[in-house]
């Protein structure tokens, strides 16, 4: 690997902690020039070290997914909002199963106080958000506990889910391809995610459109076959033409709070 500057290894510590960084907040800390940062940024990238996304940069992604305190704290307000109206698609007096993920983990937040619900997951996180919420039955799913963000995964998990067929998947992803396809990191997680996906009648993926900067090598499966997506600005073209060509109900946050102005 090539040496850094000592600005770079400053710039990496950072990512590392907040998981995204941008020019403009780079160029104000280090009193340096925009084009600077992006020379920087640029030279990390070339190492792998790094993704660049439009204005910034976010840790490089292609095998491994940001530690999880850095993921929960990316793209927060958005996170809620999407949480917010995700949740008031879901009735009350129905079932769910809720997958990893710190989008989902909001929609868990926004669905405290609703009445008659039972809620299967694979997430750790989740148990402990509807844990003891009145009118709220939690089951949560068997399998290996993974350290890194209290994700139960593999082929128990697996078992465990296929002996439901509940209202509503709230899915999450790591990353959405340009062509539609819903990516993740860690295969085990992905066949997790395929068995709610089967077994559920309804299915709501939640995704913040960072989720459109970023890949990852395990798929998933398709936009396409969602019932709803949830995010916070509108898709591309291409994407939002596939949504509606397949009856895939695409709701935007930003649409709600200027419709709210």
């Amino acid at each position: 690997m090539e040496l850094i500057s000592p600005r770079q290894a400053d710039i990496m510590n950072m990512l590392r902690q907040d998981g995204r960084v941008g020019v403009d907040e780079l160029a104000a800390f280090f009193n340096v020039s925009p084009q600077t940062i992006r020379k920087d940024l640029n030279e990390l990238g070339d190492q792998h070290l790094l993704h660049r996304v439009h204005g910034g940069a976010v840790l490089s992604s292609g095998v491994k997914n940001f530690e999880y305190e850095a993921r929960r704290l990316l793209a927060v307000e958005e996170k809620r909002r999407i949480g917010v109206l995700a949740a008031s698609l879901v009735p009350d007096n129905c079932t769910l199963l809720i997958n990893i993920g710190t989008t989902t983990e909001q929609v868990a937040i926004a669905l405290r106080g609703r009445e008659g619900m039972l809620a299967i997951t694979n997430n750790i996180n989740v148990v402990n958000i509807l844990s003891g919420t009145p009118n709220f039955e939690v089951i949560v799913a068997g399998g290996v506990v993974r350290p890194t963000d209290g994700g139960v995964v593999g082929e128990a998990t697996v078992d465990f889910i296929k002996q439901f067929k509940v209202d509503y998947a709230i899915i999450g992803v790591s990353a959405i391809d340009e062509d539609g396809s819903l990516l993740d990191y860690d295969y085990r997680e992905v066949k997790v995610a395929q068995a709610i996906i089967e077994n559920a009648r309804h299915t709501i993926l939640v995704a913040d459109s960072m989720k459109l900067e970023r890949s990852a090598p395990v798929r998933i499966g398709h936009m396409t076959q969602m019932d709803y997506v949830v995010t916070d600005k509108p898709l591309p073209k291409r994407l939002q033409e596939m949504c509606t060509e397949h009856e895939v109900d695409v709701r935007v946050t930003d649409d709600k709070l200027h419709s709210d102005a």
